[in-house]
């Protein structure tokens, strides 16, 4: 039996994955979904550890330390060297423990903060990064670099996925730690509650690609299961599809009624304009009938699954 490791398993990606491939559960594949809790991949040891008792033959590598732009503008040292070191163990026991192919998640936040756009693959090392999270992006890119040295020296079969802004159900819903997308749908949540407005911090003009996370699932396991040669590609909805932080405000407020009571407070930083991403790569290896998920079909879902889930945990803090 074929065991494919899914690290940062329950996350908002691997819960898709977990969702996506059950299709795949049979007596060929067993797919293991390690957590936090399971192993600290900060450890080299005990990074070995849990691959000296899966032995996985294919690996997902989603786990990061990860949040969003206050996180990533206060915990800078903390976003860089914990990032490094989970990037550095995985991709060194994958080569030390003979892994077949490992697919590695990195981030559009990588790539130059001046750049021209639409960004492709090509442009990643092209200049700096923007400084609201150039701790986290430059940890990812060592990444990258790292994934392309092992195939370099030794042929190894790593290749580094780029998605661009994700969401779904199991999101980080946190207020301060979480991305755009999910802390608007908490936000927006506990404004109606409290009969307050629904405060969106900046100005909603910054423009962002978002990837609902059953797709991002779906583009993942195409990736491993694929014969073709691949190195770094971008996983993304295509550049039409782009649409800016008040379009996502309003899609939200709409499933809670609430679309009257937004204000947008233009004292808070917007981060970067735009990134906007070129799908063209992964176009060229899709079947021409895939449709991704649609934005306002994705918000409904999450906010659907949002106001589902029970509330007695970290959600609501």
């Amino acid at each position: 039996m074929t065991t494919i490791l899914v690290t940062g398993g329950h996350g908002l990606v691997g819960q898709a994955i977990q969702t996506i491939s059950q299709k795949f559960e049979s007596t060929d594949y067993n797919f293991v979904y390690i957590s936090s809790k399971d192993f600290d991949l900060t450890d080299l040891e005990a990074t070995r550890k849990m691959f000296s008792i899966y032995q996985p033959e294919y690996v997902i590598h989603l786990a990061a330390c990860v949040g969003g732009l206050y996180k990533n503008m206060t915990q800078k040292v903390e976003m860089f060297e914990n990032n490094i070191l989970i990037n550095y163990n995985i991709v060194k026991c994958s080569h030390q423990y003979g892994v077949r192919k490992l697919v590695a998640c990195l981030s559009t936040c990588i790539f130059p903060d001046k750049t021209t756009y639409p960004i492709d693959e090509s442009m990643l090392h092209l200049g700096p990064p923007h400084e609201s999270n150039d701790a986290y992006a430059y940890a990812k890119r060592m990444l990258e670099v790292q994934c392309r040295m092992y195939r370099e020296q030794y042929g190894c079969n790593f290749v580094c996925v780029v998605p661009t802004n994700i969401y779904g159900h199991h999101d980080n819903f946190h207020l301060e730690d979480a991305h755009v997308l999910p802390a608007l749908i908490h936000k927006c949540f506990l404004a109606k509650e409290k009969n307050e407005a629904f405060v969106v911090r900046g100005s909603g003009k910054p423009l962002r690609q978002f990837i609902y996370s059953e797709d991002l699932a779906k583009l993942s396991l195409c990736i491993m299961f694929s014969e073709e040669p691949i190195d770094t590609i971008i996983l993304s909805v295509p550049e039409e599809d782009e649409v800016s932080i008040e379009t996502v405000a309003r899609l939200i407020a709409r499933q809670f009624d609430y679309e009257e009571r937004i204000v947008f407070d233009s004292a808070y930083s917007d981060g970067q304009y735009k990134k906007t991403a070129s799908n063209a790569k992964l176009r060229s290896i899709l079947p021409k009938f895939y449709e991704f998920t649609k934005i306002d079909e994705g918000i409904r879902e999450t906010c659907e699954w949002f106001k589902a889930s029970n509330y007695d945990h970290d959600i609501r803090k």
